[in-house]
């Protein structure tokens, strides 16, 4: 038989490449006999450019899914062996160009084959055609180009797999059918691509893993290997651990790993068979032990390795060692090595020699002294106490109440801190940190509480006094910086005016010197003996003429009348007294018909009754001479008045029933021993706003009395709170009530107390007023004054800016141009007609407007122009400008700023008491202020002065036209005009994404043109793919060659610290 021509995405065909500078030649040969060459390739046709031989290449590269390394070696080869594999490739394809070589043909022999469940009816040669297409199907997954590959996944071949192996019989199972069939998916696994996809098969692993249920060994290695490979892959591990669960169901064994430790333990008969099968099983074994969460956690590795102990495998391994067989010893080698470096490594926890894990005994010693003297102990004593209460009746369910603690207990010890299981979960839903999370101890909790709560408490106090401190140095900075604004403007101003007092009192001087000079002329021409001048002063005028009666003469015409008394200051004095002696006191009767009345006085001060009081002198001719309310005082119950409408506000209802009023009475007599009774003149919801607005200020009388007398120097009252204080300001009502009773001052309520407190204030209510305006001052200033410079930069800007006179001629030329007639041959626009450009729409495109198309002009033929809107940044700003505002926002700062001036020089014609800061801090204040409002003031005159030229400037009619209204024209047309720029931008992209797309298009095709008549050679001979790889060293053991001489240099070094006699078993002697 000829040795049969391989092919595929290898490169194992080119090795003789590599060899030497000879001339190049391929040579195919088969992979277990290096040396037969079987023929040498020449390459038919004639060698391409480089360029396109180096593109042809390089697509024959990507076929073959090589690792980095082999694609280097491959593209570093000379250009003729570049073209003679190519040339090989080509000849392949076209010998192989049979319906065998697409996906199809055998994704449908497989559910053919799938539908036929049994072998039964089958003859042998239907059998052998059977297994040589699965035979053929594996050779092509492994020699065919990548795009086989990628078409077998695509149509769901894995799947057609797996579903096959589901539903074979037992026939089927037993025979080489099975064994082709996994080889296929081994096959497949071989390429990433399709490494890939099967581990991302929800059921293919678990699949896989059924096929252990089958005797032919061939089968069984060959799903072990697939299997232990899995392990090495990233995220594999527990895929087989899964798998392994899912077999066990699927089997229905009481463990997960009895199948492989019968297997191991059994005899076949038949030599080779046999030590492959118990190979692959202790390689499986090693690789689930030590990969995985096993390579770094000893504890995953004690747990696995309980379960196979605990199946019985230390006496198998015992009896594998009569194998003599150097493959397998090597992995009965790694597993005793590895357990006896985890037993040393648990020991040393426990500080022993050796734990013996047969001896319930031993154990429970070891843990009993690790816990001792621990806050655990007592806990580890309850788990014991509980354990003896546990059932221990054979029937029922005891089994299961001890799996659930064996359960819980692994789970504890094997989940890491994320709250991941390495091993299927024991239990599910169960995550050990958050139930230990919830068993912190209640006391540490609490104590953190209160300390939290303590440290949160004096945050909050600091971060007060903190925010007190700063609004003072914010508030003394503000008036440092505005004063020193202030004093240098006055300097300069100062300045200006001494300088122009100096050129006015030259000319003063220089006109009196020419005025001396003209009296002198005069005095030479005038006539000589004239009548001498009266007596007096020299040029003066005369003295006025005496008057009679001694009246002081009346001032001179050059004189000041006398100022008159300050705005707001004290009444004038009452004038003096009638002739006929002082004025009856208001209430006294005016003549003898009126009679003084006897009415009865109250025990306790009553609440008022707010009433407006007839004039005695207005009683005569009315109903009220008729009335006698005396009479009416005997009938009232002035006891019962007295109780409801007392000043004291009492804490029980006295409108009781008859039958428990003496009860209510008693308890009120109680509670009044108890409890202070408040005094309460001022209404009730007004008391109870004044209440809450205290509590928020959180200042006491005393200090809110002294920071309105130093003008809130140490800024204790915020503005919010001066301007709630103004809403409860006392009234003439509540002073006069309340100065009845400020002999009961320490019984009145909080509110009351207060609003005595503020009245005894010398004018609190105009100081009140001027605090408020004082703290507000630079607030409202600092509004005005950017709505006043917007509006100045504004007009200048539309004044001044070129671009935007530019884009204006641009427009006009449109317009002149597209109109006829009347509303053509115009010499200038309104400027609202900017706002209607946008109006005008394409007859090509509806999408388009004049407003689009004027920018896509100014861009090619004016691109300065399109960047006017840098010139007019303020114009959005000014466009919220409303001039009545402004000027009503000016009126009311010139009103504040006079009332607190008029307050001034009341206070100043008034004595200060101690403390009182009024007359020094506000005038300061009145010197910053008025030069301030001054500025603003002129700032406010020029602004206007731009804005009524601006507005000549584009012909519109400045009475009529207010700020918002003139810059919100320009406003909108801005808006208008960026998004219609960033329309043309978005339309412009499209429009080159569409052509690049129809490019791409073309180029694409262009390429699927040029892949389907370009040809594409095979290669010879094939190299074990990554997959491969891994089952190759699997099955040698050199996966564990590194661990292993790691343990072994261990054990000689720790050799003589082990004593024979302190083992649970003998060590087996290792055949090193």
């Amino acid at each position: 038989m000829a040795p049969r021509k391989r092919s595929g995405r290898g490169i194992s065909f080119i090795f003789c490449c590599f060899r030497g500078s000879d001339h190049p030649e391929i040579t195919y040969r088969l992979r277990n006999d290096s040396n037969f060459a079987l023929q040498t390739m020449e390459p038919a046709l004639p060698m391409p450019h480089s360029e396109e031989l180096d593109a042809m290449f390089s697509e024959l590269v990507d076929e073959l899914d090589l690792s980095d390394k082999h694609r280097e070696a491959m593209f570093a080869l000379p250009a003729e062996k570049k073209w003679q594999i190519y040339c090989s490739k080509k000849k392949e394809q076209e010998e192989n160009k049979g319906a065998t070589s697409w996906p199809e043909f055998y994704i449908d022999q497989l559910n053919s084959m799938a539908a036929r469940k049994t072998l039964l009816a089958l003859e042998k040669e239907d059998e052998e055609e059977r297994n040589k297409t699965i035979e053929s199907l594996k050779t092509a997954l492994r020699t065919q180009p990548m795009r086989f590959v990628t078409r077998f996944i695509d149509l769901d071949g894995l799947t057609c797999i797996l579903n096959f192996l589901k539903s074979m019989d037992y026939e089927t199972t037993e025979s080489q059918i099975h064994t082709s069939l996994i080889g296929c998916i081994k096959a497949l696994m071989n390429n990433s691509q399709g490494r890939a996809h099967v581990l991302s098969h929800t059921e293919s692993i678990n699949i896989i893993a059924q096929s252990l249920s089958t005797e032919n060994i061939k089968t069984k290695v060959a799903v072990l290997e697939i299997m232990g490979a899995v392990c090495l892959v990233p995220g594999g591990h527990k895929k087989i651990l899964e798998a392994m669960l899912h077999y066990q169901k699927f089997a229905c064994e009481r463990t997960r790993f009895q199948t492989l430790l019968n297997d191991l333990d059994r005899s076949t008969g038949r030599y080779r068979d046999e030590v492959n099968l118990k190979t692959a099983i202790m390689s499986f074994i090693n690789a689930v032990l030590s990969q995985g969460a096993g390579a770094v956690s000893l504890e995953f590795r004690v747990h696995l390795r309980y379960e196979f102990l605990m199946l019985g495998i230390q006496p198998v391994i015992d009896k594998l060692r009569s194998h003599d067989n150097a493959t397998l010893d090597r992995h009965l080698d790694f597993f005793e090595m590895l357990r006896n470096e985890d037993e040393l490594e648990l020991s040393k926890r426990f500080d022993a020699v050796h734990i013996d894990t047969k001896s319930a005994s031993q154990m429970f010693d070891l843990i009993r002294k690790k816990m001792n003297h621990t806050e655990a102990y007592p806990h580890f004593i309850s788990v014991l106490h509980h354990c003896l209460q546990m059932p221990h009746k054979r029937s029922g369910n005891t089994m299961q109440y001890w799996l659930l603690l064996d359960r819980i207990v692994q789970q504890i010890v094997l989940q890491n801190d994320k709250g991941h299981d390495p091993d299927v979960a024991p239990l599910e839903n169960f995550n050990v940190k958050n139930v230990v999370r919830m068993l912190v101890n209640e006391n540490e909790v609490k104590q953190w509480k209160e300390q939290a709560e303590k440290m949160r408490k004096e945050h909050s106090e600091l971060q007060q006094k903190l925010e007190k401190k700063e609004r003072e140095c914010d508030a003394k900075t503000q008036e440092k910086e505005e004063m020193m604004q202030t004093l240098n403007k006055m300097k300069e101003k100062l300045e200006k005016e001494a300088c122009e007092h100096k050129q006015a009192k030259q000319q003063v001087s220089e006109l009196s010197t020419r005025l001396h000079d003209l009296s002198t002329r005069a005095s030479f021409s005038s006539i000589p003996g004239g009548p001498p001048p009266p007596p007096g002063a020299p040029g003066g005028p005369l003295p006025p003429p005496p008057l009679p009666c001694g009246i002081p003469p009346p001032p001179p015409l050059g004189g000041m009348p006398p100022p008159p008394p300050p705005p707001g200051g004290p009444p004038p004095p009452p004038g003096p007294p009638p002739l006929g002696g002082a004025p009856p006191p208001p209430g006294a009767p005016l003549g003898p018909a009126m009679k003084r009345k006897n009415i009865p006085q109250p025990s306790n001060p009553l609440k008022s009754f707010n009433w407006a009081k007839l004039p005695e002198n207005k009683l005569e001719g009315t109903l009220w001479t008729e009335v006698d309310d005396a009479k009416v005082f005997k009938v009232l119950d002035l006891d019962d008045i007295e109780k409801t409408f007392s000043a004291y506000q009492r804490q029980q209802d006295f409108f009781m029933t008859n039958n428990n009023k003496q009860k209510e009475t008693d308890n009120d007599d109680t509670l009044g021993s108890k409890k202070v009774k408040e005094l309460s003149v001022v209404d009730g919801r007004r008391a109870q706003n004044c209440n809450i607005l205290l509590s928020r200020l959180k200042l006491t009388n005393e200090e809110i009395k002294r920071a309105i007398l130093t003008m809130d120097e140490q800024e204790d009252l915020p503005k919010d709170m001066l301007e709630q204080l103004l809403k409860f300001v006392p009234e003439k009502s509540d002073i006069d009530l309340l100065e009845e009773h400020k002999h009961e001052l320490d019984r009145m309520a909080k509110a009351d107390r207060f609003l005595y407190e503020m009245s005894r204030i010398n004018h609190y209510q105009q100081r009140l007023q001027s605090l408020y305006f004082k703290k507000k001052f630079a607030e409202r200033v600092g509004e005005v004054k950017p709505k006043v410079e917007a509006l100045r930069v504004a007009s200048k800007e539309v004044l001044q800016s070129r671009n935007f006179k530019q884009l204006l001629e641009v427009v006009l030329a449109f317009g002149n141009y597209m109109n006829k007639g009347q509303r053509g041959n115009a010499y200038g626009f309104k400027v609202s007609s900017l706002n209607k450009i946008a109006d005008t729409k394409s007859s090509i495109d509806k999408n388009i407007t004049l407003l689009h198309y004027l920018i896509t002009i100014l861009e090619k033929k004016y691109p300065k122009v399109v960047a006017f809107h840098e010139d007019l940044q303020n114009v959005p700003i000014a466009a919220k400008v409303n001039m009545t505002e402004l000027d009503k926002e000016i009126s009311n700062l010139r009103s504040g700023l006079k009332n607190v001036e008029s307050e001034l020089e009341f206070q100043k014609s008034k004595s200060s008491q101690s403390g009182d800061k009024f007359v020094s801090v506000v005038s300061q204040f009145i010197t910053v202020a008025s030069f301030s409002f001054s500025d603003v003031e002129d700032s406010l005159t020029e602004a206007k002065e731009l804005f009524y030229r601006a507005v000549k400037h584009f012909g519109e009619d400045a009475n009529k036209m207010q700020p918002d209204e003139f810059f919100g024209i320009f406003d909108q047309f801005l808006q208008s005009f960026s998004e219609a720029k960033q329309e043309n931008e978005n339309m412009r992209r499209r429009k080159e994404e569409e052509e690049r797309r129809v490019r791409m298009e073309a180029q694409l095709k262009e390429q699927r043109e040029k892949e389907r008549k370009s040809r594409k050679a095979k290669e010879n001979g094939e190299e074990d793919g990554e997959f491969d790889d891994l089952v190759s060293a699997l099955r040698s053991g050199e996966v564990f060659d590194k661990d292993l001489s790691k343990m072994k240099r261990n054990r000689k070094r720790i050799n003589s610290q082990v004593t024979e006699n302190s083992r649970e078993r003998p060590v087996t002697k290792l055949n090193f």
